[in-house]
């Protein structure tokens, strides 16, 4: 969340980035009466506390001889302001809460302030590109969509895995699972060695810790809560990993930090029923290798620009084409100040499709969850968060099949993977229950 100093020394600019990020800036007035209304009170509140604790010092005074006065008198007044006093601070809390409840509070509703580095649009037709690496492969055979591709080769079953669990769901077998498994293995290898820990974490989280992530509770429909538990199935390893060091104080030579985790990540995918309904690019559960980096805010752009070359260095490394976007005002997500996606090539689409987002959350996320830490001259500070996908496994497999198919059906994996796949180069179809007879 925002620091409410700066929105009130600064209102104009809020307003502008809410106007900029195509949300209410009523928001910010809203706040700011909201604010205003409870420091008034506050002040009244103090002063009554003031006054009650020496007429109460003044009793005891009476009482003990020392001082003259009518002990009953001054008792009275006492009661008299306690009595506002209690009216005062009920109308302090239920103020409070309309200002900072992490479920509806306004301060919790309000977005980050993009960078002057983004550019000002609506939506993503708005977005920059910055660059390109790689071919887009000039196949003489009209290309097949990757969840044609896998089923004919035996290794993705969409319809057993609807059968199990539903729509937007994947079943993968053979060497598909074993292609998904060496991908999320070749992911953390890679990032590891460039100075990334590895982090398993749990894989689900309670409210606090989606709410310190900014996920609620703006984001609630897209979440799986478990039902009869306080949980929630994550929807990214971002939620855990920003908020490992929630609630403490950490030293400046702890920072940066650089963490990765492979995890399975669940979304349900609310409002996007006509999206995607087809293979793996947009379902319910699929598996992600996560970046979080938390670093000294004065390094915070420089530690972005380097997160997006590691997510970068995973699609290099597999040979798969690709374009980076800065994304506009308008298609940036909440937490965000500033967000590059990276968007591979899939010949079935002729088109670009994203397959990882890394943002600044400068201190938004921190804020929120109160991770701080003790700079040179003593001072706590918030430190900067940063996210990215590092990539999502799903959709790079989904690129591969793509982007590696042959005219005979088969696919040619990229060399980085063959250790990872135990000495297989390619994928030719496999004998399976895909064609089995069923009851």
């Amino acid at each position: 969340m925002l620091d409410i100093k700066q929105i009130r020394a600064n209102p104009d600019l809020v307003r502008k980035a809410l106007q900029d990020r195509q949300d209410d800036p009523a928001k910010v007035d809203r706040l700011l009466e909201l604010d205003a209304e409870y420091r008034k009170i506050q002040m009244r509140v103090d002063q009554l506390r003031q006054i009650r604790n020496e007429k109460s010092k003044q009793i005891g005074a009476i009482k003990a001889g020392k001082a003259e006065g009518d002990a009953d008198a001054v008792k009275a007044e006492v009661e008299q302001f306690a009595a506002e006093l209690k009216d005062l601070e009920i109308q302090l809390a239920g103020i409070e809460n309309q200002r900072t409840d992490p479920a509806t509070g306004l301060i919790y509703q309000i977005p980050n302030v993009p960078d002057p580095s983004v550019p000002v649009g609506a939506d993503e037709t708005h977005n920059v590109e910055v660059r390109k690496w790689g071919d887009v492969p000039d196949l003489a055979f009209t290309p097949l969509p990757h969840e044609e591709l896998g089923e004919r080769l035996g290794i993705l079953d969409m319809e057993r895995a609807a059968k199990l669990a539903g729509s937007r769901f994947v079943l993968l077998r053979g060497l598909g699972a074993r292609l998904e498994r060496a991908l999320a293995n070749f992911m953390l290898d890679l990032h590891a060695a460039h100075g990334y820990t590895e982090v398993s974490p749990p894989a689900v989280s309670h409210a606090d810790t989606l709410t310190a992530n900014g996920n609620l509770p703006k984001f609630a429909d897209q979440l799986f809560k478990l039902e009869d538990w306080p949980y929630y199935l994550i929807p990214t390893a971002e939620v855990p990993l920003t908020n490992i060091h929630r609630g403490e104080i950490l030293d400046q030579a702890q920072l940066p930090m650089h963490l990765t985790a492979g995890t399975p990540c669940f979304r349900s995918e609310a409002g996007a029923a006509s999206k995607d309904t087809k293979g793996m690019i947009r379902v319910h559960q699929f598996l992600k290798v996560e970046l979080v980096k938390v670093v000294h805010p004065d390094r915070s752009f420089a530690e972005l620009d380097a997160m997006v070359a590691d997510a970068e260095r995973v699609l290099q490394a597999l040979g798969l084409p690709y374009r980076v976007i800065l994304l506009c005002t308008g298609d940036m997500g909440f937490n965000s100040a500033k967000t590059y996606d990276l968007e591979v090539w899939f010949p079935s689409q002729g088109k670009y499709r994203e397959i990882s987002s890394c943002s600044n959350c400068t201190d938004f996320q921190a804020r929120r969850g109160q991770t701080r830490f003790r700079d040179e001259s003593g001072a706590v500070r918030f430190p900067y968060t940063l996210n990215g996908s590092g990539v999502a496994v799903g959709r790079c497999l989904a690129a591969i099949l793509e982007n590696g198919q042959r005219a005979d059906g088969s696919i040619a994996l990229p060399e980085a993977l063959w250790p990872y796949m135990g000495g297989v180069r390619e994928i030719r179809p496999e004998r399976t229950l895909q064609a089995a007879v069923t009851s």
